[in-house]
């Protein structure tokens, strides 16, 4: 038995031994559960990184959209409100002559600009709405998601007045009630517009993208 031994030999342990210390590196290869997506990007000099995940994207969408949803039922509920209880009646004052609910009908722009161009302010209107979907497919940071869905909601709010109030399609007049003193009457729509358009302002000097991405001069 002793001298079959010899001849056949016995397994090298050193290599056994390494072998099985390979598994624990394949382990930490296949770290990552399998099929998670997860796509984050670090930002240098202590930056927080960027999470670009698809699931991230479609909560930035969501919120996008959910923002928008509320700012337009808002708007849209409002001047159902204001077209059957307020148009054609005397102004109503909230803060004495410095705040009064006074229905009017605007054929322009945002605060009365522009009344001649009501089918060029429509189709503008359908172009924001159009850029905004193509803004949210690289969605990737929650206050441009706010800002986002505040521009499109207002943009929706006053495009339906111009689709489906008279004078007629794409001539529609919007629907104004908002109205302080030593200002030009506004709705809600307006006033969503505004908001998403002043964040947009501060998030670009901010140097902060769609995407999550930070520039720092």
């Amino acid at each position: 038995m002793a001298e079959a031994e010899s001849i056949i030999g016995t397994p090298d342990i050193p290599e056994a031994e390494g072998h099985e210390g390979a598994e624990p590196e394949q382990n930490d290869r296949a770290g990552a559960p399998d099929g998670q997506a997860a796509d984050t990007t670090a930002a240098e000099d202590g930056e927080a990184a960027v999470d670009r995940s698809p699931a991230t994207r479609r909560r930035r969408i969501i919120l996008l959209f959910c923002v928008a949803v509320l700012a337009y039922l808002l708007d849209l509920g409002s001047k159902m409100l204001v077209v059957a209880k307020l148009e054609h009646q005397e102004p109503i004052e909230i803060f004495g002559s410095w705040l009064r609910l006074d229905a009017i009908r605007n054929a322009g722009a945002a605060f009365g600009i522009g009344e001649a161009f009501t089918i060029i302010f429509t189709i503008i209107a359908a172009t924001v709405i159009v850029v905004i979907a193509r803004l949210s497919r690289k969605l990737y940071s929650l206050p441009w998601a706010v800002a986002l869905g505040l521009l499109l909601g207002g943009a929706l709010g006053n495009l339906t007045d111009r689709i489906f109030r008279a004078p007629g399609v794409l001539e529609g007049a919007v629907v104004d009630f908002i109205a302080p003193a030593h200002f030009a009457v506004f709705n809600l729509a307006d006033s969503s517009i505004v908001c998403g358009g002043i964040l947009i302002v501060i998030l670009s000097f901010k140097g902060l993208d769609p995407d999550g991405t930070v520039h720092k001069d």
